[in-house]
């Protein structure tokens, strides 16, 4: 009977092994598995960050294109309206002159009022 027990043991342990074999192959595969899972997201991540900021420079572009006409525009008339004050400054620069000088010169006094 003992050599009986004996080799129900040793099936025993030998049963035990192969479970233990068995769940270490299936921790190798699942850890495998989550690396894989792992690095798969990451390059989706990667992938839908690059189309995002392709896509946000896109859209910068277009709309700094625009901002850039204006701003454009904008100068043109302030150089516009800057050249015209200068030439009526220039044109009506002596009648000024003039008017000060007068001012100036052609001093009237008048006596302060009692009131």
């Amino acid at each position: 009977m003992s050599a009986q027990n004996s080799t129900g043991i040793q099936t025993l342990l030998d049963a035990e092994r192969e479970a233990s074999k068995i769940v270490q192959k299936a921790r190798e595969l699942r850890t495998k598995r989550v690396r894989e899972a792992r690095d798969e997201a990451k390059k989706e991540i990667d992938a839908y960050r690059k189309a995002k900021e392709d896509e946000f420079k896109k859209f910068e572009a277009e709309h700094t294109k625009g901002n850039k006409q204006a701003e454009d525009e904008a100068n043109k008339e302030a150089d516009g309206k800057i050249k015209e004050i200068q030439a009526s400054g220039k044109k009506n620069q002596g009648e000024v002159v003039a008017d000060l000088l007068k001012g100036v010169l052609d001093v009237k006094p008048v006596p302060p009022s009692a009131e």
